[in-house]
């Protein structure tokens, strides 16, 4: 075991101690300079970003892992920005009271939110990642390892050396220590530091299905994370074709490499001119669909019947292979499409094939979509909307440390209510177990709840 990485776990330890005792305004007062010194050095930061787009060219990196890379496409940095003040400003998570008992006169039990402690977070490809985890956990009183993916390195770098000069200069005023933030390069950092479960609380794996099962089956460290994000949409029959057509092109098309876009399109056969939703996929979106034998018997008639059946739509769709396109996320223009006779078709399909992440119907009929969102067992499940709001910015987080599959501790885009745990804190004056009965006293507990709104501690 690296002595090295027992160093830096150590350090987040007590670092993270420290900074669970600062002020919510010193927190936050330190994440807008960060954000100030992220912008002031948006051209070095554009400048390493350029560099790993350039290895990853020559590198041939997949496309949907080029396009996760580029800091500066659309409004990715400044919605990076945005979001570190997004957090800032977003209540305190630590110190809320969530219980609050009387357990006798002057014995008074609550339950409070506190810090998860020192964090592991492993990410591939997108470097903006590493300003939302450093926002989430000094927001939420958390040390934080980071280890960016070799493809982002240089990008990675230069965004942290900028954080953590931000966090040292300020160091004196602010009381926060610069261990709470610190970089790790290497796969063998990341194996030596998965065996420190002795000071790591929490592994935070953002990429993909290999990255994350590698992980999970390498510590005992509690594992938060998602492997796949094979998201489904269901058309009902009683669905809205607009809607539909509206829904299915943004959830496949407007970022198909995120993990919350749609990868399976389930379809009522009894659905009023279903196949208009197929083909506005492929002529607007230029979606390949992997469709079953039934699917493509029906499609193509449907399009021949209306005179619609262009080379380009016949060409756009392929023979699914069902023992793999239901079970797959391809992170590409490519849908996987099947029949299914119901509702409660649909959710059984789901429930087998799904990831768990987030799955939508599409309907007007009220117990339908009640029934579809009571069955799936997904951590998103949504009616008559996107997948692609799966996401911690737009669920008001600020942003997100990772969207967690799990059914315990945290569900679904994590952001700073799922840095925090609690802990009892028990506030007497002198009292001891002896005197009560269950531990040879006589003296009755009172256990009367308390308003949580006026306690304050």
């Amino acid at each position: 075991m690296s002595s090295s990485a027992e160093s830096i776990a150590k350090n987040a330890r007590l670092s993270g101690n420290i900074l669970k005792t600062i002020s919510n305004e010193n927190r936050s007062s330190l994440l807008h300079k960060i954000h100030d010194g992220l912008k002031a050095n948006t051209a070095s930061i554009k400048q390493a970003n350029q560099v790993d787009l350039q290895n990853a060219l020559e590198n041939k990196l997949a496309d949907s892992l080029y396009k996760r890379l580029d800091l500066f496409k659309g409004d990715k940095f400044e919605t990076m920005l945005v979001g570190i003040k997004d957090v800032a400003a977003l209540d305190d998570p630590v110190g809320k009271v969530k219980l609050a008992r009387e357990l006798d006169e002057g014995l008074n039990l609550y339950q409070v939110t506190a810090p998860v402690g020192a964090l592991l977070v492993i990410f591939e490809s997108r470097p903006e990642v590493i300003a939302n985890i450093t926002s989430l956990a000094i927001k939420s009183g958390n040390a934080a390892i980071l280890k960016g993916g070799k493809e982002s390195v240089n990008t990675f770098r230069e965004i942290s050396r900028i954080i953590n000069a931000v966090i040292s200069e300020n160091e004196g005023t602010s009381g926060i220590p610069s261990g709470v933030i610190q970089l790790i390069e290497t796969r063998q950092d990341v194996s030596d530091l998965l065996q420190q479960d002795l000071y790591i609380d929490l592994v935070v794996p953002r990429g993909s299905n290999a990255l994350v099962r590698q992980i999970k089956a390498s510590t005992k460290i509690p594992v938060l994370g998602h492997a796949d994000g094979i998201c489904s949409i269901f058309l009902d029959k009683n669905a809205d074709l607009e809607k539909a057509k509206r829904i299915t092109i943004d959830a496949k098309t407007s970022y198909p490499a995120g993990c919350n876009a749609m990868e399976t399109l389930l379809i009522d056969p009894e659905m009023p001119q279903w196949w208009l939703v197929l083909q506005n996929l492929t002529k607007v979106g230029n979606v390949k669909l992997h469709v079953t034998a039934d699917v493509k018997s029906a499609y193509l008639s449907k399009l021949q019947e209306s005179g619609n059946l262009t080379e380009q739509l016949q060409n756009s769709v392929v023979d699914a292979d069902e023992s793999i396109d239901f079970d797959k996320e391809f992170l590409s223009l490519d849908c996987a499409v099947k029949f299914v006779d119901s509702t409660e078709q649909a959710v059984v399909h789901i429930n087998l094939h799904s990831s768990k992440h987030t799955d939508a119907i599409i309907t007007e009929d009220q117990e339908n979509a009640e029934y579809f969102m009571k069955g799936v067992d997904s951590s998103g499940v949504y009616w008559n909307a996107s997948t692609r709001f799966a996401d911690g910015f737009r669920y008001g987080f600020g942003t997100e440390v990772g969207i967690s599959t799990s059914k315990i501790h945290a569900r679904g885009p994590v952001g700073l209510d799922g840095l925090v745990s609690y802990q009892y804190q028990l506030r007497g004056n002198g009292q001891i177990a002896s005197d009560y009965i269950g531990s040879g006293g006589s003296r009755a507990f009172v256990h009367k709840n308390l308003d949580v709104s006026k306690v304050q501690i």
